[in-house]
């Protein structure tokens, strides 16, 4: 299994792409304006609530029926939802800092890879294809797959750290005979070596070696658990 920092880099990173890079500039994207008042104000309503809660990842301030609003029912005392947003975004701004700082300690230890889009991460240990399979999904990831020769070369740096073939996320498909990505897509890459795969329906599973070639294995084999996120 991963690393505890290692799977709270790339779930909270996720969630910082996915909420905080849709607010471009001031004000809240998406919502109505009200003209003739000093400045531009926004106004949340019932019909846009919803817009506004994808927005910004947070549920809508102040609603009675939907327990955990950022600040509860409406009550006296509460502060404006608008207030709260320079603290909110002030937060993530430090929070990003911090997981850019811990990205590049877990790289230069050694237990990150980037390649593209993706994430490589492993920690060393070795078990069975399904074993292994689990372990990155519990993480959030799944079992790496390469799609091109980067993220192929960045699989094939831990098996070369570890010494220590690993399995790939790839695995013959039970109908066609083909080998496929797990979640049954097909191969648009492969680095198979010379005369591979020749198990004939016999090794389902994909190893990877320490030159980076792809053999096809029984999955009952410990192999070096490697994740993308």
């Amino acid at each position: 299994m991963l690393s505890y920092s290692s799977y709270m880099l790339t779930a909270v990173a996720a969630l910082l792409v996915t909420c905080d890079a849709q607010h471009k500039g001031p004000g809240i994207p998406g919502l109505p304006r009200k003209h003739g008042l000093k400045g531009q104000t926004y106004l949340p309503s019932s019909q846009n609530m919803h817009q506004l809660e994808r927005k910004l990842c947070i549920p809508f301030p102040g609603d009675p029926m939907r327990p955990g609003t950022l600040m509860g029912p409406p009550r006296r005392g509460n502060r404006p939802w608008t207030q709260a947003l320079p603290e909110l975004y002030n937060a993530l701004a430090i929070l990003k800092h911090r997981l850019s700082q811990l990205e590049g300690v877990l790289a230069l230890n050694g237990k990150i890879r980037e390649a593209g889009e993706k994430i490589i991460a492993s920690n060393g240990k070795v078990v069975g294809f399904t074993s292994a399979l689990e372990s990155c999904e519990k993480a959030g990831g799944t079992l790496a797959r390469p799609t091109n020769k980067e993220e192929n070369e960045a699989i094939l740096s831990f098996v070369q750290q570890y010494n220590k073939y690993a399995y790939l996320g790839i695995k013959e498909h039970e109908n066609s005979g083909q080998f496929r990505h797990i979640y049954g897509t097909p191969l648009n890459y492969t680095n198979w070596h010379r005369n591979e795969p020749n198990g004939k329906g016999t090794e389902k599973c994909v190893e990877m070696y320490s030159d980076g070639s792809w053999n096809d294995k029984n999955c009952n084999q410990h192999r070096l658990i490697i994740c993308e996120f």
